[in-house]
């Protein structure tokens, strides 16, 4: 089971409703197609100047993002590491992509989940993997296929 402290700083999240059983619907979709074990994740619900900060002194990139994930270290198990999520961005994207907001946080969470036990997207071959591991996460609550274009 994944576990997850919550932390809001973008009062926009409140459109999403009852957040917490979001969050844990998505870490328990995510957990079932790459299990961690026993886990613990620190989530930051954001706006985009945080994710902007966070992306320019993490990782040298002077733009807000959607999401960043930031593993632990083994030693630190079973705590995994930090997912952040921007608001704006997601839910710009959300719209552009034609997806609900919460699908779409469900999607970033996984996502970054994903991310903290080591899947990555650099090549096609990550990507693929990754990808699918995302779409069937997200076909087991319903949610369709973000990469498919309708």
């Amino acid at each position: 089971m994944i576990g997850f402290d919550l932390i809001i700083e973008d009062d926009s999240w409140a459109a999403l409703g009852d957040l917490e059983a979001l969050c844990r619907r998505a870490f328990a979709a995510a957990a079932q197609v790459a299990p961690a074990g026993e886990g613990n994740v620190a989530l930051l619900l954001a706006d985009d100047a945080a994710l902007h900060q966070l992306n320019l002194d993490f990782r040298g990139k002077d733009k807000p993002t959607d999401v960043l994930s930031f593993p632990s270290l083994p030693m630190d198990r079973p705590f995994l590491g930090d997912i952040a999520v921007a608001w704006g961005v997601s839910s710009a994207d959300a719209g552009l992509q034609g997806r609900a907001p919460k699908d779409h946080l469900v999607h970033l969470l996984i996502h970054g989940y994903l991310h903290l036990l080591g899947f990555d997207h650099e090549t096609d071959d990550e990507a693929a993997e990754m990808e699918a591991l995302e779409i069937k996460a997200l076909a087991s609550l319903d949610i369709a296929n973000p990469y498919q274009n309708d």
